[in-house]
């Protein structure tokens, strides 16, 4: 495989994607040569355009619905499916016959993520994809329009960088990377996508970055983008006389983002119809949720923009009562997001747990608090001992963590009102406790950061430019039931037994824990799976007796199927749990039998709960 002219950067969104690149041999130093690949795209039947974005969605047609040649693409005749604006655009006028969020789906723990669920409330007519294929279908057509437009620098040939959220855990970061590796995706790394926008706010500065941050900053970096809220704190630290940054800590996962804005959006339209005597049905309040997703990035993005017109088309070819017309205003907008999604709240608030009318009609699990503030309070207060590591002075006073500058990424941060918000909120906070404001870093490029940063990200792995330290943002646990008499009503208590630590940087491995479990031979042996973003000091081999609640999180089960081959079929074999962190940045397990060299890769079940224990 030659030696790779280009740095290319993926930004594999929920609402939209996005490819950048850095050209290696003509970048020196701070000075990157870069730039964004126009994707081509279908925007209507048999036109193809150049868009900066792809959008997110997957139209599946009826097989009668276009022409011959509808579907074309430059690169192929053959294709019985659109993704991108043309199937955003239809799609919102049939909702049933469009993926979206698969992004969402794809880290969805309650359903098999690689069976065909998508559209999940399509009639059985409708052709239906995984999550899975949905993620390497836009990944594959990025692919694709980067081939047709450098047939001199083939994809394969170049190092490739693919954006997931910070919280992803690791079976979706396994399937992010599965998904990549069917797209073509050769030389391929993951990179959090908090980290890729500093990355490209760094890029962006020309080495400027070091004036506008100091030894001691604490930069918060939030990113509200399609589907997830993501926080991640980066600590400025000096290293043999320069500037190093390292990635502290990153939240929980948090469904919590552009789509949850859309449902909340859709319904302050629907319950503006009802008064006024028109009441759609859930198919047209589907169409209507798609609408109101434009209408928001609209308004959003133009300033002088008071109300989009609104147009959902009745279902069927009679036409009942006509197409539905309305509009959603600037006023509406700014209403349901400021004061539904960033609430002033005191610093001690915390997200409440209680179900909220329309935000689960897509059958994802989102969060049951939608105030983004609310859940940016947990986070701080979570990781108030977050400096300790790095030798930061801890404030006893402090009942959170203490951000010096904050980060802004995400399109809903295009409006003024939202960054203005957070930070007058975040400040408040801070003037409670004593603590100088935390200062806006400006610049950012709130729709191509995470691919750009991503692409410079690639660039800096060659050693060149700054990097961001941190490893894995999370120490990982195995679960072991202790050996005790049954007891009639009583579970056997469990261990949690550490066999990642906290930051374990790409390409390195844990050393093995000394508990042993037992495999049985010939069929697959379930483990509980554990993760923790605050118990940094934890090391392999560390074993719990007692957490609190909010120490660790169950993630998905992991499971092991040792062969048959030179052993008795049910026979049970004492192995050890051996952790690395691939290249690409995905956890790997093994199993390794006592006094032998075998190794056996340890699968995350990414199944869904339905079927984890039917085997």
């Amino acid at each position: 495989m030659s030696d790779p002219r280009y740095s290319i950067g993926v930004d594999l969104g929920t609402t939209h994607c996005a490819i950048s690149w850095v050209d290696i041999a003509a970048s020196d130093g701070d000075k990157t040569v870069e730039g964004v690949l126009p994707v081509a795209q279908l925007t209507g039947p048999g036109a193809v355009e150049p868009l900066d974005l792809l959008p997110s969605f997957l139209y599946l047609p009826h097989p009668n619905e276009l022409a011959p040649g509808d579907l074309s693409l430059p690169w192929t005749a053959e294709r019985g499916f659109a993704v991108g604006e043309m199937a955003r655009s239809r799609g919102a006028g049939t909702p049933i016959r469009l993926v979206s969020s698969a992004k969402s789906w794809l880290c969805h723990p309650g359903v098999d993520r690689r069976a065909a669920i998508l559209p999940n409330d399509a009639p059985e007519e409708v052709e239906r994809v995984s999550p899975l294929d949905a993620s390497v279908r836009y990944l594959t057509h990025l692919r694709e329009a980067w081939d047709h437009a450098h047939p001199d620098a083939p994809f394969a040939d170049q190092d490739i960088t693919v954006t997931i959220p910070a919280s992803f855990d690791p079976a979706a970061r396994e399937l992010t990377a599965e998904a990549a590796d069917a797209a073509g995706y050769a030389r391929m790394t993951l990179l959090e996508e908090p980290q890729a926008a500093l990355y490209s706010w760094i890029q962006k500065s020309d080495g400027v970055w070091r004036k506008q941050v100091r030894v001691g900053d604490v930069i918060l970096v939030v990113d509200v983008g399609g589907g997830t809220s993501d926080f991640s704190l980066i600590a400025v630290v000096e290293r043999e006389g320069n500037l190093e940054l390292h990635r502290v800590a990153v939240g929980e996962h948090i469904l919590l983002g552009g789509d949850n804005m859309d449902l909340a959006l859709a319904h302050v339209v629907a319950r503006k119809l009802a008064s006024q005597g028109t009441q759609p049905d859930p198919w047209q309040l589907r169409a209507l949720t798609y609408a109101c997703r434009s209408a928001k990035e609209t308004l959003l993005s133009d300033p002088s923009a008071d109300a989009v017109p609104l147009v959902v088309p009745s279902r069927g070819s009679k036409l009942i009562g006509g197409s539905i017309r309305t509009e959603l205003t600037r006023a509406e907008l700014t209403q349901t997001i400021l004061e539904g999604f960033f609430p002033q709240v005191e610093a001690k608030a915390r997200p409440v747990s209680r179900a909220r009318v329309g935000l689960t009609q897509l059958g994802l699990p989102y969060a049951q608090d939608a105030a983004v503030t609310r859940h940016l309070a947990a986070f701080l207060a979570r990781q108030v001992a977050a400096l300790a590591e790095l030798g930061g002075a801890a404030n006893e006073n402090a009942s959170f963590l203490h951000p010096t500058a904050v980060l802004f990424n995400g399109g809903v941060f295009k409006s003024p009102l939202l960054v203005e918000r957070i930070l007058t909120t975040l400040n408040g906070w801070l003037a409670n406790e004593g603590a100088p404001p935390a200062r806006l870093l400006e610049g950012a490029d709130l729709d191509l950061a995470v691919a750009r940063g991503a692409a410079y990200y690639g660039y800096v792995r060659r050693g060149k430019g700054v990097r961001i330290r941190g490893g894995t943002a999370q120490a990982y646990y195995v679960a072991v039931e202790s050996a005790m008499p049954a007891v009639p009503g009583l579970e056997p208590p469990v261990s949690a037994l550490c066999v990642a630590p906290f930051g374990m940087e790409e390409g390195t491995d844990a050393a093995l824990p000394a508990q042993e479990f037992g495999l049985v031979v010939g069929e697959p042996v379930h483990f509980r799976f554990f993760g923790s973003s605050v118990r940094r000091l934890d090391q392999v081999g560390t074993m719990l007796d007692y957490w609190q609640p909010d120490e660790l999180q169950e993630l998905d089960e992991i499971e092991a199927t040792l062969p048959t081959e030179g052993r008795t079929p049910g026979e049970v074999v004492p192995v050890k749990l051996h952790a690395r962190i691939t290249e690409a940045g995905t956890l790997e397990l093994e199993a390794v039998p006592r006094g032998s060299s075998e190794r056996w890769k340890v699968e995350f079940d990414v199944r869904g709960g339905a079927s984890a224990h039917g085997e």
